[in-house]
C-alpha cells in the first residue's frame, strides 16, 4: 500500500484529497495544524496528526512517525497555505514574511527533509501545490502571488537537480475552488491590512469583501475533484507531468501569459 503525508487538511482540497485517497487504498497521513481540527479527522477514520509546517521540529517528528510505521515515505503533496490580499504598498514586511513562513518556507522545509528519505530509498514523489497566481499576478493578490511565484522556481530547480533519479516533483496549479480559502483570505485582510484607511479602501469593499460574500458562485470555481484527479495522476502516472493546471481559469490564464506582450496581458488582469 502506498502511503502519503499531506499538510493542511483541515478543509478544501486538502481535506477532499485526504478523504479520496484513503477511500481508494492509500494509507494516508492527514495533517493540520489544529488540534481541533485533528481531532475531527480522527473521528471521520482518518490518520490524523497535528503538523505546523512552519515548524521544523514538527516535519522532523511527522516524518518519524512515518518510517516507524511503514519504514518508507512514497510521497509528500504539500498542500498547507493561505492567502493574504492585500495591496502591496499595504502589506508590512513582518506580515509578508509570515506569508512566506507557511507558503514557501514550510514547503521547502518538508521536501527537504522529506528528500532525505527519498534519495536513501530512491523512489518518490512530491506534490507542490502553486496556484494560477504563480503564474499570473492579479491586484491585491502581491504577498500570495510572490509565495507561489517562488514555489514555480524552487519546483522548477528541483526538477533538473532530481532528473537522473526516480523522484518527480509535479507542481500543481490550481484556480478557484469551492473551499474556505476566500471567507479565511478576507480574515487575514481585516487582521493584518488597514483597509479603512487605505487608498484601496473602495476597491477592497467593491472587491475583496464582495467576492467572498458570493459564496464561489462564479462559472470560473470548480469542486475539488478537478484537482483530484490531476493528484492522482501525478501519484499513480508512470512518468507524472511536471506541472498541471487546474480549473478553466488556469487554462486560460495560463495560455494569455504565453501568447501575449506583458503590456496587454496586463490590461486583461487590471480588469480582473
Amino acid at each position: 500500500m502506498k502511503n502519503i503525508l499531506i499538510t493542511g487538511c483541515s478543509s478544501g482540497i486538502g481535506y477532499d484529497t485526504a478523504h479520496y485517497l484513503h477511500n481508494n487504498g492509500y494509507k494516508v497521513y492527514a495533517t493540520a495544524r489544529d488540534v481541533k481540527d485533528v481531532k475531527r479527522l480522527a473521528s471521520e477514520g482518518l490518520d490524523a496528526y497535528k503538523l505546523d509546517v512552519t515548524k521544523a521540529s514538527d516535519i522532523k517528528d511527522m516524518l518519524s512517525i512515518i518510517l516507524t510505521n511503514d519504514a518508507k515515505l512514497d510521497a509528500v503533496f504539500n498542500n498547507a497555505g493561505y492567502g493574504q490580499p492585500g495591496a502591496v504598498e499595504d502589506i508590512t514586511t513582518e506580515v509578508l514574511k509570515e506569508q512566506f513562513e507557511t507558503n514557501f518556507f514550510g514547503l521547502h522545509e518538508l521536501t527537504h527533509q522529506a528528500l532525505i528519505i527519498m534519495r536513501k530509498q530512491g523512489y518518490g514523489r512530491i506534490l507542490q501545490h502553486s496556484s494560477v497566481l504563480g503564474i499570473i499576478a492579479l491586484r491585491f493578490r502581491g504577498a500570495y502571488s510572490a509565495s507561489k511565484y517562488a514555489i514555480e522556481g524552487l519546483c522548477d530547480t528541483l526538477r533538473l537537480e532530481l532528473m537522473s533519479t526516480d523522484i518527480y516533483v509535479c507542481t500543481i496549479n490550481t484556480g478557484p475552488v469551492r473551499s474556505d480559502f476566500r471567507k479565511n483570505a478576507t480574515k487575514k485582510l481585516i487582521e493584518n491590512v488597514d483597509y479603512k484607511n487605505s487608498i484601496f479602501k473602495r476597491e477592497y469593499g467593491a472587491e475583496l469583501f464582495q467576492r467572498e460574500k458570493s459564496k464561489d458562485d462564479d462559472m470560473f470555481t470548480k469542486e475539488s475533484s478537478v484537482v483530484i484527479k490531476n493528484i492522482v495522476n501525478a501519484l499513480e502516472a508512470k512518468r507524472p507531468k511536471p506541472r498541471y493546471y487546474n480549473t478553466l481559469a488556469t487554462h486560460f490564464l495560463g495560455t494569455l501569459k504565453r501568447v501575449l506582450s506583458t503590456h496587454y496581458l496586463d490590461k486583461i488582469l487590471y480588469r480582473i
